[in-house]
């Protein structure tokens, strides 16, 4: 390989590990290392960053980590074909992914257009506006997990939808009177400006709303100093979309957080904003109940809340020489 064509790769695989870096993740622990190789670059979770209380299984760190893969092919499709190689290792189970760069250039596919969207995307808990999200928005956001081997589930039943709501709201208590919940909640919510991971005030809503909402966001203002108006709407008749896989396992979560944040970059793009609302699915046994409610075959892994609302500011990023690392094979 010539210096220069040495140089083109190295570069475009630098700038995919930043990109996948800027990846949403639960309570923005950003639970992943990045090491960029020669022709390669390789997502590694870090599990001790795992949530111990919310997530015993990490299947959510597994989602997260999947979303910096999904951001990392998307920086790629801009350069050259790739090769994607999930869970390559199975005696390292901390080795998400590995992606290969090829000689070949890369054709344009409807990842290229989503390059852009990786710096505007964000999680929105502001009160979303009444305007509806078109049928045309919801049937491209169903195709974009569909092309990363998920199901996106539109929630538009009434009957479907209570029971939504009412396992939400069961979900919702059962963790709020959970202390050890609530003590490692309080240790990813931060009111310093200068940490860079944690869910920052600056992205919480104010409080406890003044009524109960039909499908509750979960509340991150858990020192009473959240910069946003208090959220007083979160309806079930919002736009609901729930994401499935056919599978239950680590490549399935992988393949589950792939396919959230490609339908996250597709929704940024056509200006929606999304709000994941994922308590239902983070109680076992709620989780089993929605699963059975709604008939499904395929297994719950995020509902999301879709439609259009005052932008939000981006949360911190933890810096890229801790989070990347370089190794000349």
């Amino acid at each position: 390989m010539s210096s220069v064509a040495s140089r083109e790769k190295t570069e475009l695989l630098r700038r995919a590990a930043a990109r996948a870096a800027l990846a949403p993740s639960v309570h923005n622990t950003q639970p992943w290392h990045v090491t960029v190789r020669p022709t390669s670059l390789e997502l590694h979770a870090e599990s001790v960053r795992r949530l111990q209380v919310l997530d015993p299984t990490g299947r959510q760190l597994m989602i997260s980590c999947g979303c910096a893969l999904l951001n990392a092919r998307v920086s790629l499709a801009l350069g050259r074909q790739v090769l994607v190689d999930r869970l390559p290792d199975l005696e390292d189970t901390e080795l998400v992914a590995r992606i290969t760069l090829t000689d070949a250039p890369a054709a344009w596919t409807p990842l290229t257009r989503l390059d852009l969207e990786v710096e505007n995307r964000r999680t929105n808990r502001r009160e979303f506006e009444e305007t509806e999200v078109g049928a045309d928005v919801v049937a491209e956001l169903v195709d974009a997990a569909g092309q990363e081997e998920a199901t996106l589930i539109p929630i538009t039943a009434a009957e479907h939808r209570n029971l939504v709501a009412e396992l939400s709201q069961e979900a919702d208590a059962r963790q709020a009177s959970d202390p050890q919940y609530q003590e490692e909640l309080r240790s990813w919510t931060t009111t310093d400006l200068d940490r860079l991971d944690g869910v920052p005030a600056m992205v919480i809503p104010h409080g406890e709303p003044s009524t109960r909402p039909e499908v509750p966001l979960r509340s991150f203002d858990t020192a009473g100093k959240g910069w946003l108006p208090t959220v007083e709407h979160s309806s079930s008749q919002q736009c609901l979309l729930l994401l499935t896989t056919s599978q239950h396992t680590p490549l399935a979560w992988v393949r589950a957080g792939e396919a959230l944040e490609r339908l996250w970059l597709e929704a940024t793009r056509l200006g929606c904003a999304v709000t994941p609302m994922t308590q239902v699915i983070e109680v076992p046994d709620t989780r089993e109940r929605l699963r059975d409610g709604l008939g499904l075959t395929g297994f719950p892994q995020v509902l999301l809340r879709v439609g259009h609302a005052t932008s939000t500011p981006a949360t911190p990023r933890r810096k890229l020489n801790v989070v990347v690392s370089e190794v000349d094979d």
